[in-house]
């Protein structure tokens, strides 16, 4: 009976977590013991919290039973793309560091944009993406792969509750908007709309266009579910395969990289040694012969007015990669030439020995296989008296003597 009043208590904290993460799914801001409180907390995944990320990742197994077609997986590669660049272009180059400039109005349509790639709201990307650079690889890095693993940095720590809450402190810029923090707070709101958008262009294209031969739930869950599920993965890799796999052009104090593989499934974002060495600028691919789409929609959308004021890399920093490459090429061949050498050497200290042996082994393998001669007596012949009947043969006969 003691025990009865214990297990009441866990059951109404457990009742009571329960109910704080299901308001969390409509309203992100809902703390009720404060968002330091849940911050401060240790890593823990909140599987309640975590329903709709599971359901997200679950329902691509719909495909199964809603069969497909060429248009369906066109759109759903086209809308990852599209929405890749609203994470790229908007989360991470405007939202995160102010990399080019925008109206108020344009600001709004921006973060609408970005919301439909279902990865919460801009402000909380963008504290996350602060807190990032502010902390690379070191211990209060929420992702970190060095720190935490590969799993945990590629999709763990989303899951986790401490990570939950948006720090408006480290976004003053941006929480000045009211409508930036409404859309922060209530961020399933804008996925939800895109869900049900695809889902209505399906049910269109199934009544008007059933030459496509796609229907409303095979777009539903070709284009939002499985497009989703590969954009979120997408952009995971920036925080876990970025700091693992990958050349480092510039010493930055943490381990970014640059891999061209990166870059095209994340229009750009691959580039991200360069990046962390100047995050300021617009394009991550510093130089020409670094692909960066993300860059390159910008520029288009700077044609249009939406946009403008976007930040070069500064010619000092181009000159340290430049400067940088060189010396990495000059150590790279003074390593192949020294391997180089060392083989050589290597070589010649195993291929001579080895002649040797085999040159002896074929002499006394010739010598073994001579046959042997019935007279044993005329092989031990001296050889001086072999010498002299030779020469007695040849010497011609004596001329006569003269008259």
């Amino acid at each position: 009976m003691p025990d009865t009043p214990i297990l009441s208590s866990r059951l109404v904290a457990k009742l009571r977590r329960t109910a704080v993460a299901l308001v969390h799914w409509f309203d992100a801001d809902y703390a009720p013991g404060g968002a330091e409180k849940i911050r401060a907390a240790p890593d823990k995944v909140d599987w309640v919290r975590c329903i709709p990320f599971i359901i997200l990742h679950t329902g691509c197994l719909g495909v199964i039973w809603t069969g497909t077609s060429r248009f369906a997986i066109g759109f759903a590669v086209a809308f990852y793309f599209v929405r890749m660049f609203a994470v790229t272009g908007i989360y991470h180059r405007y939202f995160s560091h102010k990399t080019y400039n925008t109206s108020r109005v344009g600001q709004f349509l921006l973060a609408l944009w970005g919301g439909t790639a279902v990865q919460r709201g801009a402000l909380w990307w963008a504290y996350h993406h602060r807190h990032h650079h502010q902390h690379s690889d070191d211990e209060q890095d929420a992702h970190s792969p060095h720190v935490h693993g590969f799993w945990w940095s590629h999709i763990g720590w989303i899951t986790s509750r401490r990570n939950f809450p948006t720090d408006y402190s480290k976004v003053r810029d941006l929480a000045k908007f009211p409508e930036l923090v409404l859309l922060n707070r209530f961020d399933t709101v804008v996925p939800i709309l895109t869900g049900f958008a695809v889902w209505g262009l399906g049910w269109l294209l199934e009544i008007y266009a059933p030459q496509l031969g796609v229907t409303k739930w095979q777009l539903l869950w070709w284009g939002f579910f499985v497009s989703t599920t590969a954009l979120f993965h997408g952009t995971s890799c920036i925080n876990s395969m970025a700091h693992l796999m990958g050349r480092r052009r510039f010493q930055t104090g943490d381990d970014s990289r640059n891999s061209l593989i990166l870059a095209l499934i994340t229009l750009g974002e691959g580039w991200h040694n360069n990046h962390h060495r100047y995050m300021s600028s617009t394009r991550n691919g510093f130089y020409w012969w670094e692909i960066d789409p993300t860059y390159y929609g910008l520029k288009l959308l700077s044609w249009t007015g939406l946009v403008w004021g976007l930040k070069p890399v500064p010619q000092t920093i181009l000159d340290e990669g430049q400067r940088a490459e060189h010396a990495a090429s000059i150590a790279a061949a003074q390593r192949a030439a020294h391997a180089h050498s060392d083989f050589s050497y290597a070589t010649l200290r195993k291929v001579v020995p080895t002649a040797a042996a085999l040159a002896v082994a074929t002499a006394t393998a010739a010598q073994a296989a001579t046959p042997r001669r019935a007279d044993e007596n005329a092989i031990h012949t001296d050889v001086t008296e072999l010498a002299h009947e030779l020469a007695a043969k040849q010497t011609p006969p004596s001329a006569p003597p003269s008259a």
